[in-house]
């Protein structure tokens, strides 16, 4: 490869791009500020929840950025489609919560947090994500959920799509 430009990658064990791509010249962009600027367009200080300690990269650099209150759960998976998430201790009754998290594809992860988020009586709850992987029924089990709205970037094309990322990727391709 020349370069190669990557927006949010899921490093899944890795800590370092060069890890997953072996080229001086690979760069990886975060969708956080896109992302930010849409959830505090559509919300009002909403707290925002990563469903997992691997989100925490997402959700603390949107609160930070935009003043907003933040916390990230612990998920603990027991297969693909079983996992079970467990709540920092947070006053989440009448506030918008919004999950925010790099991927979904079945949607499980997000669904048993807002699961979770349910008895506490949120005002309201969405998922804000990079990139929608959607699979199957993966929309219908967040709605089951209490989702009830999904934003998501336009880096795979769905329905959920919100942010565009043609700014952040012509910004870096500018600097090739």
């Amino acid at each position: 490869f020349d370069d190669v430009i990557t927006v949010d990658p899921h490093l899944h064990r890795i800590t370092a791009l060069s890890e997953a791509i072996p080229t001086s010249r690979a760069c990886a962009l975060s969708a956080t500020g896109l992302l930010g600027q849409c959830i505090a367009e559509r919300w009002s200080q909403p707290l925002l929840l990563g469903p997992d300690s691997e989100s925490e990269q997402w959700v603390s650099a949107i609160a930070t950025r935009h003043g907003l209150d933040w916390g990230v759960a612990r998920k603990q998976r027991f297969g693909d489609r079983d996992v079970r998430i467990e709540l920092p201790a947070l006053d989440y009754q009448q506030r918008q919560i919004v999950l925010v998290d790099d991927m979904s594809s079945t949607g499980r992860t997000l669904a048993q947090a807002a699961q979770a988020l349910t008895k506490y009586q949120p005002a309201g709850i969405a998922a804000v994500l990079t990139h929608a992987l959607f699979v199957d029924d993966a929309l219908s089990v967040l709605a089951q959920a209490g989702v009830s709205e999904v934003l998501s970037s336009d880096s795979i094309v769905h329905s959920s799509n919100a942010v565009q990322l043609a700014p952040l990727l012509a910004e870096q391709l500018r600097k090739i």
